[in-house]
């Protein structure tokens, strides 16, 4: 079987073309940063061309390439990335003849301005609409799920893998989740909002796209989401495995949706620096939802590893990588 991967080098890529090779299938890695030594092809998935040869005597694409950050100086960037990017993937992959096509999509699909304020819960039966989303990223991500349930109408068999936050070593483009915990690490985050977070060890994550290949229904959705924690509870974690002290201040939501506002509407654009605290990511927090996963679980066979394991291999290698400042031993 051979497989094309977008998005392969990066970091949820990196791990799943790892856990594709294991198995013996010939992956192609089609990125921005492809080696094409390595038979990789770079270019855009917005290249319709390089898209049609990267597709060409494939018989599965993972679709993982697009644009993870909550916030860019342009948001028009999401739509065209997110959301035409995997438009073009799905027209060409389905002239190519492409037998699976697997979407990587994301959990702020499944949250909205509809969702309440404080607890809740969702899975992957819950599908909103664009309006309802809470910021440029997921709008993006949710029209790009819309247009994989079309592609599978119109013959395409597509299949639509939610994660939550895929957490573990080699995120060396610093999204958001590993982002957040290393501000955490290095003392650049006084304060903290009181949400609920589902992370996904990175390689559990990669197993459970090759199961949602392998195992998945047509225009079917699967949430791939582990353990979900409190915040209090993360930073605890973080202090136990670190030895370094995580903030003690907790931000009443109306506070930190403020300092939201101001931030991501003013700060970030007069200095073009992303925000400290991206209006969507305060928005997302403030819903504290927790997540299941018990389709995937029945339909697939799989199940999330451990999320402190994980994390413990994510601070060790922001160490070995030179991202600390500064280093206490636990």
């Amino acid at each position: 079987m051979t497989t094309l991967v977008t998005g392969g080098a990066g970091f949820v890529g990196k791990h799943l073309v790892a856990a594709l090779e294991k198995r013996g299938e010939e992956v192609r890695v089609f990125d921005l940063d492809a080696d094409s030594t390595d038979g990789g092809i770079k270019g855009s998935i917005l290249d319709r061309d390089a898209a049609a040869t990267a597709c060409a005597n494939v018989d599965a694409v993972f679709h993982l390439a697009g644009n993870a950050q909550l916030w860019a100086r342009d948001a028009a960037i999401f739509d065209q990335v997110n959301h035409q990017g995997a438009q073009v993937m799905l027209e060409e992959a389905k002239a190519a003849g492409v037998r699976r096509f697997v979407h990587c999509s994301s959990l702020t699909t499944l949250v909205g301005d509809q969702t309440p304020i404080g607890p809740s819960a969702a899975n992957e039966d819950i599908l909103l609409k664009p309006d309802d989303m809470l910021g440029p990223y997921p709008r993006s991500k949710l029209m790009a799920e819309l247009a994989v349930i079309e592609a599978a109408r119109d013959g395409l068999d597509a299949v639509i893998a939610i994660p939550t936050e895929p957490l573990g070593p080699g995120d060396d483009s610093l999204t958001p989740p590993t982002q957040m915990i290393l501000d955490f690490l290095n003392g650049a985050t006084p304060a903290y909002i009181d949400c609920m977070l589902n992370f996904v060890p990175v390689e559990s994550l990669a197993e459970g796209l090759i199961a949602v290949r392998d195992r998945g229904r047509k225009s079917g959705r699967y949430l791939l989401g582990g353990e979900n924690i409190s915040m209090r509870q993360l930073l605890e974690m973080i202090s136990n495995l670190s030895g370094e002290q995580t903030p003690k201040t907790k931000l009443p939501y109306h506070v930190a949706l403020v300092a939201g506002v101001f931030d991501t509407g003013l700060v970030s654009r007069i200095t073009g620096k992303p925000p400290k605290a991206p209006l969507t990511g305060v928005r997302l927090a403030g819903r504290q939802v927790s997540f299941s996963s018990e389709k995937a679980a029945a339909d697939l066979g799989w199940r999330a590893g451990s999320v402190e394991a994980a994390l413990k291999e994510t601070i060790d290698w922001f160490e070995s990588s030179g991202f600390l400042k500064q280093r206490k031993r636990a």
